[in-house]
């Protein structure tokens, strides 16, 4: 079951990936940075980084046992966001599901947030599968 914050939703088995990755790089005290920053074929790109730091500002969570932490100018457009893990048998990744998103790129790393469409955009897609997300 998912334990929400009151910004974003880690799954717990996102959060047991987490946990794994911060042992492997020896990282058990940092925390998971979670991001938006301009770019990606849609206008934000998601980013998630492991981080001793914590900026003025910042929104700190413990969900499953890791601190999780937002920056100000991200918050609003991951407002009611969920990270989760999704493993396959070519390999795994993060997926985030944002109710904030009113378009997204065909690789899930870039998005519309809402209030920032654009008037008549066009319809196409990004073309993640020729690289143009950074395709997995």
């Amino acid at each position: 079951m998912p334990e929400v914050t009151s910004i974003v939703t880690v799954t717990e088995r996102a959060a047991q990936e987490i946990k794994t990755v911060m042992e492997k790089q020896g990282k058990a005290d940092a925390s998971l940075r979670i991001y938006v920053a301009g770019g990606g074929c849609s206008g934000f790109q998601y980013g998630m980084q492991l981080s001793s730091q914590i900026e003025e500002g910042d929104q700190v969570f413990e969900v499953h046992g890791i601190k999780v932490v937002v920056d100000p100018m991200s918050a609003p457009h991951l407002q009611g966001a969920t990270v989760d893990w999704e493993g396959s048998l070519l390999g795994g990744g993060f997926k985030i599901e944002n109710p904030n998103a009113v378009k997204s790129c065909g690789c899930g790393q870039s998005f519309q947030a809402k209030g920032t469409e654009e008037p008549e955009a066009g319809a196409g897609g990004c073309g993640c599968g020729s690289g143009g997300c950074g395709s997995h």
